[in-house]
């Protein structure tokens, strides 16, 4: 599922996350890790994920090596991005949605590498 927000993420476009999910797979249980991102606890959050019947667990803040999403983006970055100059907004979200459309296909490979667990420990 994804949820696509051209300014920046918010309680809001968490709930519409939820309720897409919540479309998506009525009767099954659903468990979402999240960041630990203050707009992610508010309480509307959190009364929309219990109504919904949603679990919600949170990382421990500052490990962005437990977070996928980051890992992800990472691939973003080198394979789609090339650290290039994008003339316009529109150019870069091209960019970047060409490079996710291939992440089944072209990327997988660089993309199953990095979405293992081995998390690093001290």
């Amino acid at each position: 599922v994804t949820v696509c927000n051209e300014e920046y993420s918010n309680s809001e476009s968490v709930c519409l996350l939820l309720r897409r999910l919540g479309q998506l797979h009525p009767n099954l249980p659903i468990t979402l890790i999240m960041d630990n991102a203050r707009y992610q606890k508010c309480r509307l959050v959190m009364e929309l994920a219990k109504k919904l019947n949603m679990e919600l667990m949170f990382l421990p803040p500052y490990s962005p090596n437990l977070n996928l999403i980051e890992r992800l983006w990472k691939l973003v970055k080198k394979e789609g991005l090339y650290s290039e100059y994008y003339e316009t907004f529109d150019d870069f979200k091209g960019a970047i949605s060409e490079c996710l459309a291939k992440t089944h296909t072209t990327h997988k490979n660089a993309l199953d590498s990095l979405l293992t667990l081995n998390f690093q420990t001290f």
